[in-house]
């Protein structure tokens, strides 16, 4: 009996494929407007957009951002957004889906007026696994791993962590509570990324968050 379980692995294959064409053509789009995307990913409960925050509270003086926040469903975040920054922002519900192609961002950006940003920043589904499959057409992927979720994430979710030029290990003020070893993390960071830059912070104490901005303006001035 023929074995048909290569067709699974083709159709995949093809998906990826696909994506990764729209998103070149996206971020090409995105870079002759001018515009830097920025793709947030991280588990949920990390402190993406308490983070995000306090990231585009900094940024603002600089730049005109725009924020697309993403979930399986509710508007809680996007309104959070816009109450604590001014900033415009949408909310993508993806219908169940655990992860934003390129497509969904192409179209949420149809609906999202573009014109006068320079910063476009998508805070992904809350997931450490599909995210990271999907090229969202994004100049820069950047993940959060927080202190509670512990230092062994680099080696049970390698892949989130090889496509993130910048890692925030965020809730660093909770370090006296949780049995965090920074420097172990950092040296796993590494081993799936040489070329991470890797970032401690904590939003609610306001600690790292200068050095990280500096961090996202340089790229975003390149």
């Amino acid at each position: 009996m023929e074995n048909k379980d290569y067709s699974v692995i083709t159709v995949k294959e093809n998906l990826l494929i696909e994506n990764d064409k729209k998103a070149d053509e996206l971020r090409n789009y995105l870079t002759k407007k001018g515009i830097y995307f920025i793709n947030v990913m991280a588990s949920p409960g990390s402190g993406k957009t308490t983070l995000l925050v306090e990231l585009i509270n900094s940024l603002k003086k600089d730049y005109n951002i725009g924020v697309m926040e993403a979930d399986i469903d509710g508007d809680v975040d996007a309104d959070r957004i816009t109450k604590l920054t001014g900033v415009r922002s949408i909310q993508i519900h993806t219908s169940g889906a655990c992860h934003l192609t390129a497509s969904m961002v192409e179209d949420a950006i149809k609906q999202f007026d573009i014109s006068n940003l320079d910063v476009l920043i998508l805070e992904n589904v809350g997931n450490l696994v599909c995210p990271a499959e999907f090229d969202t057409g994004a100049h820069l992927n950047m993940m959060l791993l927080s202190v509670p979720e512990g230092h062994d994430k680099p080696l049970k979710y390698p892949l989130i962590f090889q496509v993130s030029s910048i890692v925030a290990i965020t809730k660093i003020d909770t370090l006296p509570i949780f049995k965090f070893d920074t420097k172990l993390c950092k040296e796993y960071i590494k081993r799936r990324n040489k070329d991470a830059e890797i970032y401690e912070v904590s939003a609610v104490k306001k600690i790292g968050i200068d050095k990280l901005v500096t961090a996202l303006k340089r790229r975003i001035d390149r």
